[in-house]
């Protein structure tokens, strides 16, 4: 499957600016920097999600993800405020050794099983686009599984 150049200019230009801002949400020293860059990296992502003609799962990801989850996160921030002093002292002694070893391990762990996996070749959008890519979904939500999405919606409601 090949990408067009634009779809290629679009990776290559918002993917780096995402990792960047994904890194500083990582590193920022306050709550509501990092607040505005993970709404960063979830726009970006939904732009990536539309370039790729999945203009259901960028839909979503705007109105739902950025537009309420994370508006509530930052309105509770601005709500509560965060205090500037925080301690830097350990609670539990020797926690960031513990800490570091269990994330190396982690990473360890996430390299060999990414580096043993096996992906079928990809199927491609046509069959799930042949109308719209909303109507294919609700589709398949709605004849394959519509126990599920009812049993959800119940628990939602309750």
């Amino acid at each position: 499957m090949t990408t067009s150049t634009g779809e290629a200019v679009l990776f290559w230009v918002l993917g780096p600016l995402m990792v960047i801002a994904a890194l500083g949400l990582v590193f920022a020293r306050k709550a509501v920097y990092a607040a505005l860059s993970m709404i960063f990296v979830m726009i970006g992502l939904a732009v990536l999600y539309l370039a790729n003609e999945a203009e259901f799962l960028g839909i979503v990801q705007i109105v739902v993800y950025t537009g309420a989850v994370m508006m509530l996160f930052v309105f509770v921030l601005m709500l509560v405020g965060v205090d500037a002093s925080t301690s830097a002292v350990e609670t539990i002694r020797g926690q960031r050794w513990i800490g570091g070893l269990l994330g190396i391990g982690l990473g360890a762990l996430l390299i060999s099983v990414i580096s043993r996996a096996t992906f079928a070749p990809a199927a491609g959008l046509q069959g799930a686009n042949s109308e719209t890519n909303p109507v294919g979904i609700a589709r398949v939500l709605m004849s394959d599984f519509v126990f599920a999405i009812e049993v959800v919606a119940a628990l939602l409601v309750a």
